[in-house]
């Protein structure tokens, strides 16, 4: 099925779209399982021809063994989904004895917008461009003892504190904007506390001379000036590319607020030597700088750092925004003439904390054996070599260094497998433009959101002071929900709104993701305060309930497939 990729398949009033993994009939998403969805594929694609049991079970299960039920069971989902039989419409037929034929005409199309949209190379795919709802996390400042201010952020409630520090130039709020790159994010910070910051001359920090710009004793200063903030006494530290060395320094300075250390796609020296043959030639840098007094505000440096997405569009253009925004040419200049100087080969054996080293075999900006280098020179350090040309982590096959992050952290590998279940999905949004309400009454109207959840069945994924994410296995509880919420939420001082969305979420531990839950997300954000806005799935499972809608037009979203009938819910007794 390597082609089906790149594939559309038109069959009736139906739309089966391999390059997101989705069955549509006409615009309306269709429920089905991800067994269901592979089963439907196959017999698509092998249309006309008769399939034996066994040669689908082969198929859509390769290499594991399944019992006959498992087949007939979704062969039942799917016609269910496809109302097979109704109206005269024949999609699947039964051969006995033999097995199953899809009979019914198939237009084929390439998907021409999810390659640009996609990954560019089938062999690389980007994770992340699923549709996931990422909520970027609040932008803070704290000032150093030189009166810098530095921006932060945090997320996730973990166990323990993490501290991500990006290389070369950062800016917080591009970080979310690229679905990988959020997507990677967010996985750390399902087990960790994660803490985000910019160093200062780049990003949302305080810009400062280029003659100015931090060295690595006052990129250790800000970590440590961060830390204070957010209360932190003690982190891993995990450190990506030129932010390697700076982790690596701190944890040999400081070893009692280091937990951990972890770097990924780094190196020990900047520039080649005879007994350091990883790093660039002077002709190889100085033709990289050329490159950025050049080329500064596109794409610079990307056939090396993403040679897999480095052909696609959008990749292309968040990258040079990200840079853009990250750092203005001269500091970018200087950055990487500093960065040049660095040599932290003398620093590694005195590392005492437990260590861990990534580093993919053929990365295109910095060779493996560098990684290997600093593996063998940090005592007791733990090296892993993964598969993979991409330099930016969050590129590429995101998972494999992941897992490799939370076993070494948590000392539990995750089961990464997905689970798609059909759920109501509700956001409900707290808006920041609402009045400062009185003191304790946001613990107060906590409380008071958690009790409606429970008494609703409602499942709380997220509770922050600016929104709420909950799932329901009731469409008609989740409405009831919403209205009780943001009915409460005025009297507790809050201008709030709600949107709700029906349809199959992607359950990975304990995130949920998936067009339900970012159409239920954009719903919210074009709700009126004081008003919960549904999808028109939401209120075609609801008749009888009781609740009255009210339309609200359709309307089209970024990112979305089709135009969404939305309605206004109430009820005349509420």
């Amino acid at each position: 099925m390597s082609d089906s990729k790149k594939q559309v398949y038109i069959f009736g009033q139906f739309r089966l779209d391999v390059n997101k993994g989705l069955l549509f009939e006409r615009d309306e998403i269709v429920a089905l399982t991800p067994k269901s969805f592979d089963t439907l594929l196959v017999l698509v694609e092998n249309r006309g021809s008769v399939l034996s049991k066994e040669e689908l079970m082969r198929l859509v299960w390769p290499d594991q063994f399944v019992e006959e039920n498992n087949l007939a069971q979704n062969i039942h989902l799917v016609r269910k989904s496809l109302r097979d039989g109704t109206g005269g419409a024949k999609f699947i037929e039964t051969i006995p004895k033999r097995g199953y034929r899809f009979v019914a005409q198939v237009e084929a199309l390439v998907d021409q917008e999810g390659m640009e949209r996609g990954n560019m190379d089938d062999d690389n795919p980007l994770p992340g461009r699923s549709r996931t709802a990422f909520i970027m996390p609040k932008t803070q400042y704290t000032t150093g003892p030189d009166k810098v201010n530095i921006a932060y952020q945090v997320i996730g409630d973990g166990p323990f504190d993490l501290v991500f520090v990006m290389g070369w130039v950062s800016h917080l709020e591009y970080f979310w904007k690229e679905p990988s790159f959020a997507r990677f994010l967010a996985r750390l910070a399902s087990f960790s506390r994660l803490i985000l910051f910019d160093k200062r001359g780049t990003g949302l920090s305080d810009p400062v001379p280029v003659s100015d710009l931090p060295t690595l004793e006052q990129r250790m200063t800000d970590v440590q000036v961060v830390l204070d903030a957010v209360g932190s006494r003690r982190a891993a530290l995990l450190g990506v590319s030129e932010g390697g060395p700076m982790c690596a320094l701190f944890a040999a300075t400081y070893p009692e607020r280091t937990s951990a250390l972890v770097m990924i796609a780094t190196y020990a020296k900047r520039t080649r030597s005879p007994d350091y043959p990883w790093a660039p030639t002077e002709q190889e840098h100085s033709l990289f700088l050329e490159e950025i007094k050049k080329d500064w505000g596109g794409p610079v440096g990307i056939e090396a750092r993403a040679p897999s997405v480095a052909g696609n569009s959008q990749f292309r253009e968040w990258w040079a925004a990200y840079l853009r925004s990250g750092a203005s040419p001269g500091a970018a200049l200087a950055l990487t003439r500093m960065n040049a100087e660095i040599d932290m080969r003398n620093v590694l054996p005195s590392i005492r904390v437990p260590t861990l080293v990534l580093h993919r075999k053929d990365d295109g900006c910095l060779p493996a054996g560098g990684g290997r280098y600093i593996a063998s020179t940090i005592p007791g350090a733990k090296y892993v070599e993964l598969e993979g040309r991409d330099h930016l982590i969050f590129v590429g096959d995101q998972d494999a260094i992941l897992s490799e992050i939370e076993e070494f952290l948590t000392g539990a590998r995750p089961d990464r497998r997905i689970d798609r279940v059909l759920t109501t999905a509700l956001f409900v949004l707290f808006d920041d433009t609402s009045p400062q309400p009185p003191a304790g009454s946001r613990e107060l109207h906590r409380g008071y959101v958690r009790r409606e959840l429970a008494l609703s069945k409602g499942k709380e994924a997220a509770l922050t002071d600016t929104h709420l994410f909950a799932t329901f296995d009731g469409p008609a509880r989740a409405i009831r929900c919403a209205l009780a919420i943001v009915e409460a939420s005025a009297r507790f001082g809050f201008q709030t709104r709600a949107g709700l969305h029906t349809g199959e979420c992607d359950v990975l531990g304990e995130q949920m993701s998936g067009v339900t839950v970012e159409l239920s997300w954009a719903v919210a954000r074009s709700a009126h305060h004081g008003e919960i806005w549904l999808s028109h799935t939401v209120k075609d499972l609801v008749a009888g309930s009781g609740i009255e809608f009210e339309s609200r037009g359709e309307r089209k979203f970024d990112s979305l497939p089709g135009e969404w009938r939305l309605f206004t819910a109430k009820i005349d007794s509420w």
